[in-house]
């Protein structure tokens, strides 16, 4: 294991220019896109992340992105994965596909959206926001803590159901593609899909995406949503689809405990919180793999888990967790791969480098098991982490996604996300966190 990468001083400084410029580049005014063309509106993570950059040279900026998104919160509480602001015909699946007007929870007056949400890491960039200036800080968190605590309750109420926390389509996860959902994915035919047409390959080459046949399947669970009208309960109740997931569990986990930060900072009562946490740890344990020995996603509709070790398998430090966690698996996928953490297990016959979340090495899950591992005290494997996503960057630019074996970048590049967390957490000139 090594240490930081070791960058000229002048090397960083163009960086963290380069990172700034990304996102100013991806400003829509008031929201970021993750990058022109491939994804051109608001999605859920990809926002929480942007905000935590621009909290490093605009705070005022990172509140508006913040509070932009939580604006698109349904009545329900969830707040989408995809918020559709201008429309844009180079994306599939738009807004008529998803069909959220008039659906169960959304309410009238919102923005056209998708209708299901992405990992809670919100109240964990507000946190931080607002650590980095309390007195600015203050007023935007009081007004943004009710729709936090909102977003929480409907996670806890409409995923929850196991104690981890499921998704009702692999987009939920933030890891479409991810070898977790295969026993799942073949557990239904997409029968019925009406004929579409993929822009994504249009922008990025075929074999850094989904295949045709999980794309038929997502599309497939898209039409089952909107013809129950997006209905939670129905959802849960019908759908052929429905895994527990460690991204979503630990992110969830993370964010409440975050969340009950805020609270006693604003003097709220933290007391359902506390009970939030409570349960998530115990659903946690429902993932753990004894044959992998780390956390892993379980087939609801089967009980069986998947059998994977991904990078959300090391999130656990980031959730808060400190006893039996992976770290000789985490040692073990260290050693398998020039750069980590590989999404998913270079070793494994399944393993992809190139395609999304089949291999690719992705900075926002290296920040969050990077910062879980330092808070831990484990220094040398959070120092080997942050330092391979700093390798990453500085020689291969802000990619989406990275080979965990050359470094080759792939999916979009002048990414969002990749800048904001450069600047927040992997640049040599990054606050400490």
């Amino acid at each position: 294991m090594t240490g930081m990468f070791d960058m000229t001083t002048e090397r960083v400084d163009q960086l963290d220019a380069e990172a700034r410029r990304i996102l100013r580049l991806n400003d829509r005014g008031g929201y970021t896109v993750p990058t022109a063309g491939l994804y051109p509106y608001q999605w859920n993570w990809d926002s929480a992340f942007a905000a935590f950059g621009f909290a490093a040279f605009d705070i005022d900026r990172a509140w508006t992105e913040l509070e932009t998104l939580m604006a698109g919160q349904w009545e329900n509480g969830m707040v989408p994965h995809i918020q559709f602001h201008v429309s844009d015909p180079g994306y599939f699946p738009g807004a008529d596909v998803w069909g959220t007007d008039g659906a169960v929870g959304k309410g009238e007056g919102r923005v056209a959206s998708s209708g299901i949400s992405q990992p809670a890491v919100a109240a964990s960039f507000a946190w931080r926001i607002y650590q980095k200036d309390p007195g600015a800080g203050m007023a935007r968190l009081r007004g943004m803590f009710p729709r936090l605590m909102a977003f929480h309750r409907w996670f806890i109420a409409a995923r929850a159901e196991s104690g981890a926390v499921a998704i009702s389509h692999p987009w939920e996860a933030g890891r479409d593609n991810a070898p977790d959902w295969d026993e799942a994915m073949a557990g239904f035919e997409p029968e019925g899909v009406a004929a579409y047409t993929r822009r994504d390959t249009g922008h990025v080459d075929p074999k850094m995406r989904p295949t045709k046949a999980d794309y038929d399947r997502y599309i497939w669970l898209v039409q089952f949503g909107r013809e129950r009208k997006w209905d939670d309960a129905a959802i849960a109740a019908e759908s052929p689809f429905r895994v527990a997931d460690p991204t979503l569990t630990f992110t969830l986990m993370r964010a409440c405990r975050d969340l009950a930060r805020i609270a006693d900072a604003l003097g709220e009562d933290r007391t359902e919180i506390d009970g939030w946490i409570t349960r998530l740890e115990a659903g946690a344990e429902t993932l753990w793999n004894p044959d992998t020995a780390c956390y892993d996603s379980r087939n609801l509709r089967t009980g069986r888990l998947a059998g994977c070790v991904t990078n959300a398998s090391f999130l656990g430090w980031w959730g808060g967790l400190r006893d039996g966690q992976p770290l000789d698996t985490l040692h073990r996928i260290l050693a398998a791969a020039p750069y980590s953490v590989p999404s998913y297990d270079p070793t494994s016959p399944k393993f992809e480098g190139l395609r999304y979340w089949r291999g690719p090495v992705w900075g926002v899950m290296n920040m969050m098991v990077g910062v879980g591992l330092a808070e831990a005290g484990l220094k040398t494997e959070a120092e080997r982490v942050r330092s391979d996503t700093a390798r990453l960057i500085s020689e291969h630019g802000f990619a989406e996604y990275f080979d965990p074996h050359n470094g080759t970048p792939a999916g979009g590049g002048t990414f969002t996300w990749t800048a904001a967390i450069w600047l927040g957490w992997a640049s040599p000139n990054a606050e400490e966190l």
